[in-house]
C-alpha cells in the first residue's frame, strides 16, 4: 500500500505550471494531498489541472501574480475557505533575469523585476499564508533558493542577490516560528534541468555545469523527492534551513 504522507493536508505549490513547481505539486497530489497551483501561465495551469483530474487527484488553479500583495492575499483568502486549511506552501515561482551581464550593463528594469518575482514574492507569500497556518498551529513552509545565492554567480548579479535575500529570509523567518508547529525551510539548487534556465546562455549554463562535481544537471524528479520531504510531517526538527542539491557543489 502506498503511503499518503500529504492524506488530508492542503498545499500551495507556486509556479506550478511547469519545472520544479509542477514536480512538486504532482508529487503531493500523487501523495495523498490536495494541491492548489499558482502560475501566471493560466493555459499551462488548466492543462496542469486536467492531467491531475484524469489522476483522480483533487486540485484548485489560481492565476497569481506573486509580487502583487492584494492577489496573493485573495488567493489564499479563496483557498483557505474553499478547503477549510492551508498545511503547506512551496514557493517555487522565479525568474533568472539577464546572464552573462556586467553590472555595469545590467537594467534597472530587470532588476527591479527579478526582486519582484524572486525576493518580494518570496517575502508576500509568507506573510500572507502564515495567518492560515496559525489558526491550526502547523504549518510547512518551503523557499526554493539557489546556490548562486550562497556562493554568487558571476554575470548573474540580480538573480545571485535576489536568491540571497531568499536564504536570509529563510534563516530570520524560521527562527522566529521556531516555538510554533510551522517550519520554515530552503533548498538551494545547483543547476536543474527546467524550462526556466532554457534561455539561460549556453556559456553560462556551461560555466555552472562545471563547477558540479557530478558532472551533470539535476532534475526536477530529484528536487521534488527532497523538497516533499521537507513539508511532511516527518521533517519535524528541520527550521530555518537551507538544504543543498547540488551534485557536491556545496559542501559547507
Amino acid at each position: 500500500m502506498t503511503k499518503l504522507r500529504f492524506e488530508n493536508q492542503v498545499a500551495v505549490v507556486t509556479g506550478a505550471a511547469d519545472g520544479i513547481g509542477r514536480a512538486v505539486a504532482e508529487r503531493i497530489a500523487a501523495e495523498g494531498g490536495t494541491v492548489i497551483l499558482w502560475d501566471i501561465q493560466e493555459d499551462l495551469l488548466r492543462r496542469r489541472q486536467e492531467e491531475l483530474q484524469r489522476a483522480k487527484r483533487q486540485s484548485l488553479i489560481q492565476v497569481v501574480d506573486v509580487s502583487d500583495e492584494t492577489q496573493v492575499k485573495m488567493a489564499f483568502e479563496e483557498a483557505a475557505a474553499k478547503f477549510g486549511r492551508i498545511d503547506i506552501l512551496v514557493h517555487a515561482a522565479g525568474i533568472v533575469g539577464p546572464t552573462q551581464t556586467k553590472i555595469t550593463d545590467y537594467p534597472i528594469e530587470a532588476f527591479d523585476q527579478i526582486y519582484k518575482i524572486n525576493l518580494r514574492g518570496s517575502f508576500l507569500v509568507c506573510k500572507h499564508v502564515i495567518p492560515h497556518m496559525e489558526t491550526n498551529d502547523y504549518g510547512r513552509i518551503l523557499l526554493i533558493a539557489s546556490i548562486a545565492g550562497k556562493e554568487g554567480n558571476p554575470f548573474m548579479s540580480g538573480y545571485s542577490a535576489t536568491k540571497a535575500g531568499v536564504i536570509g529570509l529563510v534563516k530570520s523567518l524560521g527562527k522566529e516560528l521556531a516555538t510554533t508547529g510551522i517550519t520554515v525551510n530552503g533548498i538551494a539548487p545547483a543547476v536543474i534541468k527546467t524550462p526556466m534556465n532554457a534561455d539561460t546562455a549556453p556559456e553560462q549554463l556551461e560555466y555552472m555545469a562545471s563547477k558540479i562535481p557530478m558532472q551533470r544537471l539535476g532534475t526536477v524528479a530529484e528536487t521534488a523527492s527532497l523538497a516533499t520531504w521537507i513539508v511532511s510531517k516527518e521533517s519535524s526538527f528541520n527550521t530555518a534551513f537551507v538544504f543543498d542539491l547540488s551534485g557536491g557543489r556545496a559542501t559547507y
